[in-house]
């Protein structure tokens, strides 16, 4: 019988109870470095297994909220443990890994996100990245609709960067003539097969696009990659280059990394600057940034798409572009895996149309096809 930990103070009757979240992962070090850091959120507490037999034996006794889950282990590996899994017993998982294209297979198989393994010898960048990951874990706890109690935020909430620190506001300004409309899509929690699914419904000559999908660094362009190759999608998908053209028919992912994604007014269309900056919306890259480049540069040539994900990142800036005469659309609760940013952008008045996920390319394309009913021509 395990005996309760006298150091964690007890949860007051009128919150929720902690939700439990299982670490499986081979390695003693990182599962007691992962518990250590989980359960400095007193929503959580943390059972572990050093692989996926005895992660089995233990959901079969119980089952936890929330399971954080490595990619490479011996016995059996992660991919087929949560394909399993997610045949069997459907649950929000994160992925804690460093391998790019395992990652994005598993987002595609259902996990909720996925994190990067850090380097846990850099002490510098532990912080950061111990709270990037209880946000994936409290998004993945909200995902899976789990009674996660909202404690007050610690700190000074307005503390968060802006667009500002990266682009400052300005109102669209019309320079002329643009030939063709430009698409921006942003996009979080759930977002790998939200975007495979919208890509899906594009022709060839679709608009260029620009999407910001919350991911870390190395894992874009994996998930580019895939995208590129999925039969079902007839654009090109790639991802984004600094000052690289947006051009008819082609898709740019926009890195994760250390900078954001912009786009720019280059002749008569436009094209993508990378810039270096601080997180804005807690994000890097950040919705928020790519929506008010849109505004400025493109105005009423410009469709804005927000779609699943936890938090606000692109609200603000959804609602630049409706007020400089963009289309917007944000994705109907009904088909979002967490509907965060697109419930904060319909009410912030950012969106002008709440569409299902299937609805959202012939949306963009009634608005290409017919210039007359919308001002982008």
């Amino acid at each position: 019988m395990a005996l309760r930990d006298r150091s964690t103070p007890p949860v007051p009757p009128s919150h929720h109870p902690a939700i439990e979240v299982m670490v499986v992962d081979d390695s003693a070090v990182v599962r007691q470095r992962l518990k250590a850091i989980i359960e400095s959120d007193s929503r959580f507490r943390v059972s572990l297994a050093a692989d996926p037999y005895e992660a089995v034996a233990m959901l079969s006794r119980s089952v936890p909220g929330v399971i954080v889950l490595d990619v490479e282990m011996p016995r059996m590996d992660g991919l087929t443990f949560l394909r399993k899994l997610m045949k069997q017993h459907p649950m929000p998982v994160v992925l804690c890994t460093s391998v790019a294209d395992r990652a994005v297979t598993a987002l595609e198989m259902g996990a909720i996100e996925v994190i990067a393994k850090p380097n846990w010898l850099d002490a510098s960048r532990l912080p950061e990245w111990s709270a990037n990951m209880l946000e994936s874990i409290r998004n993945a706890a909200r995902a899976g609709r789990l009674p996660l109690r909202e404690d007050r935020p610690q700190g000074n909430a307005d503390s968060r960067h802006s667009a500002d620190v990266v682009l400052p506001y300005l109102p669209h300004v019309p320079r002329g003539t643009v030939s063709d409309p430009v698409v921006v899509v942003g996009v979080s929690t759930g977002g790998v097969q939200a975007i495979q699914a919208l890509l899906a419904g594009f022709p060839a000559n679709a608009p260029g696009m620009v999407v910001v999908q919350h991911m870390p660094a190395d894992f874009t362009g994996a998930f580019a990659d895939r995208l590129n190759n999925d039969p079902r999608i007839k654009l090109e998908v790639a991802e984004a280059r600094h000052h690289e053209p947006v051009r008819q028919g082609k898709v740019l992912i926009v890195p994760g990394g250390a900078s954001h994604g912009m786009i720019k007014r280059h002749g008569s269309g436009y094209r993508v600057e990378l810039q270096e900056g601080p997180p804005v919306c807690l994000h890097r890259p950040s919705v928020e940034v790519l929506f008010r480049s849109a505004a400025q540069a493109a105005g009423p040539a410009a469709a804005g798409v927000i779609m699943t994900g936890m938090g606000d990142d692109g609200a603000g800036g959804l609602l630049e572009m409706r007020e400089a005469g963009s289309l917007t659309i944000a994705q109907n609760e009904a088909t979002c895996i967490v509907f965060g940013m697109p419930r904060e952008a319909i009410r912030r008045g950012a969106a002008k149309y709440v569409v299902p996920l299937d609805a959202i390319a012939t949306t963009i394309q009634a608005w290409v096809a017919n210039p007359e009913a919308g001002t982008w021509h």
